[in-house]
């Protein structure tokens, strides 16, 4: 934030080491976040977390003056700031080593996560060979309408907008095609959607770590990347080869999330370990990055995404729901600061005089 001005004689670091302590961030990045207004301060925070507002805003009112600061959200641009796609401020890929781990079933909920933090969200749906997310949102027999024959509208579902293969081609059809030609298609998918104005794009990639996986990271401009796993060993060792991918290709790896971390009976609240534990803990550990929550195996889920029906939306306060909102708000803020060793780009608005 530039050409900013502080008020004369203010302090305000006891309202800066309360945010720094609820985000758990260094005090000296926070104080960015705050600016003077007639009789106050504006704090804006830089990533999707509406749900904490209130908690956040009960605890500075606590504090002297805290009543006169007015919270907002304004999600800041990652990534390479001279890259294109300006509309979408960030891009985020959602992989994994190997099928079957819930990736696509990750990715949507995220999203849906994200958007009910206050965010603007999208999903680029990058398995080309499988794609789901058109039936898990509902709209599987919907097609992307142009008005120029090249460039696409996103289509829209429970306050997403989202592109995928599967709005292209008939639904009982096979994608045969070789690397090259998935490339492309991705790149048309990507370049030629147009977007709108996106706080977040997800981009459920393709699972494992060959030619076209290889070639699909380094060629989208992502500001970071998500490792979806399970806690078995061999879904472990396909995920590790997904890290070692994007560190290869340079993209930084925000974190891990466990899925399927265990079943809950509903009955009685015993929690089984059907495919074993720790080992979220284990690759994170291994790795230096952060584990970033563990969502259950629970029958609702399937059933909601099999049936094109957004759980957080229908369900918020399910304990479902709130696993995937925790972990969606620890991706947004892990995005946020790994954001924070890059140049930044600003936005610059122009007001006439009066």
């Amino acid at each position: 934030m530039f050409f900013k001005k502080r008020h004369p004689g203010t302090d305000i670091s006891p309202f800066v080491a309360c945010v720094a302590g609820f985000f758990s961030l260094p005090e000296q990045k926070v104080a960015d976040w705050f600016m003077p207004q007639a009789g106050g301060w504006i704090l804006t925070l830089p990533f999707a977390c509406s749900s904490q507002h209130q908690a956040l805003s009960t605890a500075l009112q606590k504090l002297e003056g805290g009543e006169k600061i007015q919270l907002r959200q304004n999600v800041s641009f990652g990534g390479d700031a001279k890259r294109g796609h300006r509309a979408i401020r960030n891009l985020l890929a959602v992989a994994s080593g190997k099928g079957g781990v819930g990736k696509s079933t990750t990715t949507i909920n995220l999203a849906l996560a994200l958007a009910s933090e206050g965010a603007r969200v999208g999903i680029l749906d990058a398995d080309i060979y499988g794609p789901s997310i058109p039936i898990m949102l509902g709209n599987a027999g919907e097609h992307p309408e142009s008005s120029d024959n090249r460039h696409m509208q996103p289509l829209r579902a429970h306050g997403l907008v989202a592109n995928s293969i599967g709005y292209l081609v008939p639904a009982d059809d096979a994608a045969v095609w070789r690397g090259p030609m998935a490339s492309k298609a991705l790149q048309q998918l990507l370049n030629e959607t147009l977007w709108p104005e996106l706080d977040y794009l997800l981009i459920d990639m393709p699972p494992g770590t060959g030619d076209i996986q290889l070639t699909l990271a380094q060629q989208v401009p992502v500001s970071g990347a998500l490792v979806v796993t399970t806690p078995q060993n061999i879904a472990l060792a396909d995920a590790q080869k997904a890290i070692a991918m994007f560190n290869k290709v340079k993209v930084p790896v925000l974190g891990v999330l466990e899925n399927m971390s265990y079943h809950q009976c509903e009955q009685c609240g015993h929690k089984e370990f059907l495919f074993a534990q720790g080992g979220g803990e284990r690759i994170s550990g291994q790795n230096s990055v952060p584990l970033l929550g563990h969502i259950p195996l629970d029958i609702h889920i399937r059933e909601y995404t099999d049936a094109g029906k957004a759980l957080i939306v229908d369900k918020p306060d399910s304990p479902i729901s709130q696993a995937y909102g925790a972990s969606a708000r620890q991706l947004a803020r892990q995005l946020y600061i790994n954001g924070l060793n890059n140049a930044q780009a600003i936005d610059i608005s122009i007001k006439e005089a009066d």
